[in-house]
């Protein structure tokens, strides 16, 4: 037995379309961040940065999780709509990080 067409009707709302695009950008670029983040992490372990380097690096992230901040209030989301259950596998991000 099929489900009624109501029921399998798709929501094509355009602001709903909008904020579902804006969350899936959001995603991604968090979980860039975040793979960034440890890779800095790993390159201050290993001390192959100049402290010039380090500075630099350590500025960009602070500047790019305040922004993430920014965008997600824009559109109403917080770090946490943003981490995805990928089943089995867990969640797609580490640590979706603080909710403004």
């Amino acid at each position: 037995m099929t489900a009624p067409r109501a029921a399998r009707a798709l929501d094509l709302d355009p602001e709903r379309v909008t904020d579902d695009l804006a969350a899936l950008v959001l995603t991604v670029v968090e979980l860039l961040r975040q793979l960034m983040e440890r890779q800095a992490v790993r390159r201050f372990d290993e001390g192959t940065l100049s402290a010039e380097q380090e500075d630099r690096l350590g500025t960009a992230l602070m500047l790019l999780d305040e922004r993430m901040d920014e965008l997600c209030a824009r559109h109403g989301l917080s770090r946490s709509d943003l981490n995805l259950d990928l089943g089995p596998l867990g969640p797609l991000l580490a640590d979706p990080g603080p909710d403004p």
